[in-house]
């Protein structure tokens, strides 16, 4: 099983509950790039409590392998920037990248974000899926509704209806998750200065039933 992350923490904040009951998967996170020392600190950073951009990526790095390896699974981590520190890749350029590491993973089901809110959630939803199309066309294909943004009114509905126009059909999928693991909560504990950043509403997001859909035609051929 191979779970597209886009940052250190969303595959585990959104499917930390599948990742417990199936070890053994390996977590994609595609922004997880080191950026350079004289990067510019973010408002996110700074209220994570960092002091440079660097220090928080590389924080969360330790954070997101320890939080792995208490779900038995194995962190890949692409060198792509964080679209808060750097210009975003293409759709084209990232699903190239992934293409070339799916390949080289050669695992089934993959599982990827739905999309529903932040550029990066978004880049990565749309290149996975133009990768996707073109090599593994016998791989099943699931999506993860994104945890904090899947609260947001109307924005699941969207992208239902948006996979509608593409000839995709998303279905509720019956995969059996865990509605409260304790080894998802273990995981969750150790993205420390993540959880700080979330908020309220966010933290409450994190306990609710995990939700996958079963994605059909996403294998076909042609642009996604």
């Amino acid at each position: 099983m191979v779970i597209l992350s886009p940052h250190l923490d969303d595959a585990v904040f959104s499917c930390g509950g599948l990742l417990a009951a199936r070890p053994g998967a390996t977590v994609v996170t595609v922004f997880a790039g080191l950026p350079a020392d004289d990067v510019p600190l973010t408002d996110w950073d700074a209220r994570c409590g960092f002091e440079s951009a660097r220090q928080a990526m590389t924080a969360r790095r330790e954070e997101d392998a320890r939080a792995l390896a208490a779900l038995g699974a194995t962190p890949h981590w692409l060198d792509f920037l964080d679209a808060q520190y750097s210009r975003s890749p293409s759709p084209h350029e990232l699903g190239e990248a992934l293409l070339d590491t799916l390949r080289t993973l050669d695992d089934a089901p993959v599982i990827l974000p739905m999309g529903l809110f932040h550029s990066d959630h978004l880049l990565v939803h749309e290149a996975a899926l133009w990768a996707l199309r073109r090599v593994l066309v016998d791989w099943p294909v699931l999506l993860y509704e994104d945890v904090p943004y899947r609260r947001l009114e109307g924005l699941l509905q969207q992208r239902l209806q948006t996979l509608a126009g593409l000839g995709l059909v998303a279905t509720p999928s019956d995969m059996a998750i865990p509605v409260a693991d304790p080894l998802k909560a273990q995981a969750v504990s150790e993205y420390v200065s993540q959880v700080r950043g979330l908020g309220e509403q966010g933290k409450a997001d994190l306990g609710r039933p995990e939700r996958l859909w079963s994605l059909a035609g996403a294998c076909g051929g042609g642009d996604a």
